[in-house]
């Protein structure tokens, strides 16, 4: 029977804990709140970040941030429905709804 290395398999079987996680917050009535994304997929999720440096490239140098384990930020998603990802590569902005509508340029006559 095949079994795949740790290295090659997408999620691996056994979790493991990331140790302290950066996570991103924003402003909420009670103080910061963790943010929460959308996978590819549309699932909910909460991200953490192993380091400010992996953070700040995915999401900005001015994005706010606290320190939580991993199973904290577990506990604070999952009563959401939200899965947990660690150090995603890719994270898209959400959509801004105070900016003015983006408007098709003009063609104009030659």
């Amino acid at each position: 029977m095949f079994h795949p290395l740790y290295a090659e398999d997408p999620e691996p079987s056994e979790r493991v804990p990331a140790g302290p996680l950066f996570v991103p917050v924003r402003s909420g009535p009670a103080g910061c709140t963790a943010r929460l994304f959308r996978t590819p997929l549309g699932a909910r999720t909460a991200v953490g970040f192993t380091s400010v440096h992996r953070l700040a490239t995915a999401l900005g140098s001015g994005q706010r941030w606290i320190r939580l384990s991993e199973s904290a930020l577990r506990a604070l998603a999952e009563p959401v429905g939200a899965l947990l990802t660690v150090d995603p590569r890719l994270v898209l902005e959400a959509a801004d709804t105070s900016r003015t509508p983006c408007v098709p340029p003009r063609l104009q006559a030659v």
